[in-house]
């Protein structure tokens, strides 16, 4: 399977999207809300934070083995075929980027509750289908252009400080507001990125050789933020910072690590649903979600729901919506489209 045949959905590649997809979803609901539990229960360090953000890279060693085993059954004479170097360093590349944007994702988290960054951090599908359009050339539907101006009006709605922590200074809040915009814009720049590398590689894109992009990218990321750390002396800190936790120093380690898996079921999610879908289609998923984790935000960790969320998570689901019903509108058009017409009996 190869991301060049995106158009014909064979059951393989199917259960392979539907999986990625899954994946991603459950990785964009848990992984906020274990980064905002670090900082709520007495974790301050974002260099560390952001380094949680893709440091458990090795969880995807198990789905690699497992597509290897896969492929080793199928095909048991085939060649292995290791990645070239270019594209080795264009995943380097990007994985430099992504660790930058997930530190000033982390910051956004310390600073605004995680209904609140959840929201303002949808913004990033605008940016994604600007991008998409600049590097892949998107093709765009009416359906398409309304659900990324709903899920961006449901972020933008937020921007005069709904949701602002108790006490919380309105510089602060202005400044993790920016910098999750930042944040937003710059991951909307990533997802395109990787498809337009996915396009210009010179060898087919099996799901094994997504996975091995994604253990680059993430290798690189988590190099970025080890170095923030130690400028940031951030090592020597954590010890301490654990035995201050307030759920207690074990389960501190508990939250870290469990933080680092779910966050690599979004990344592993993310470049799959793009080379079997598309970077917009990642990136609609993920506002959509990050609604969902609005809500989880309000149940499990107490933040206040006001008018301003509500209207933003309506606007959200109504452009999540509006997206997928115009994808299965275009895909029934092409299925008309490709029938080949009977001539009646003369």
């Amino acid at each position: 399977m190869s991301v060049n045949n995106k158009g014909n959905y064979g059951a393989g590649k199917l259960i392979l999207l539907l999986l990625n997809c899954a994946l991603l979803a459950i990785g964009n609901c848990g992984g906020p809300l274990t980064m905002r539990l670090y900082f709520l229960r007495g974790g301050k360090r974002i260099w560390f934070s952001s380094w949680i953000n893709t440091g458990g890279w090795p969880v995807t060693f198990l789905p690699l083995a497992a597509a290897y085993f896969h492929r080793r059954r199928r095909a048991a004479t085939a060649k292995r075929v290791l990645m070239t170097r270019r594209l080795f360093g264009a995943s380097a590349a990007i994985g430099v980027i992504n660790g930058l944007d997930s530190y000033l994702y982390a910051y956004g988290m310390a600073k605004l509750p995680v209904s609140t960054q959840s929201l303002i951090y949808a913004t990033q599908l605008a940016f994604t289908a600007a991008f998409a359009f600049l590097l892949v050339r998107q093709r765009f539907t009416a359906f398409t252009l309304a659900a990324v101006a709903l899920l961006t009006a449901g972020a933008g709605i937020l921007a005069d400080g709904a949701g602002r922590p108790a006490g919380e200074a309105s510089r602060e809040y202005i400044i993790g507001f920016v910098v999750t915009v930042l944040a937003a814009a710059l991951y909307g720049f990533i997802l395109p990125l990787i498809e337009l590398t996915y396009v210009k590689a010179r060898q087919a894109i099996t799901y094994s050789l997504v996975l091995e992009i994604q253990v680059v990218m993430c290798f690189f990321s988590t190099a970025f933020c080890t170095a923030g750390m130690l400028v940031n002396k951030d090592f020597q800190a954590i010890p301490r910072e654990a035995r201050e936790f307030e759920l207690g120093k074990y389960k501190y380690y508990i939250v870290v690590a469990c933080s680092a898996v779910v966050w690599q079921f979004f990344f592993i999610g993310a470049v799959g649903v793009i080379c079997y879908g598309s970077s917009l289609w990642s990136g609609v998923i993920v506002a959509a979600t990050l609604s969902v984790t609005e809500v989880f935000a309000v149940v499990f960790y107490g933040e206040k729901f006001q008018i301003q969320k509500a209207i933003s998570l309506a606007l959200s689901l109504f452009g999540f919506i509006a997206y997928f019903y115009g994808e299965m509108k275009s895909s029934s058009n092409k299925d008309q489209d490709l029938q080949i017409p009977i001539p009646e009996n003369i």
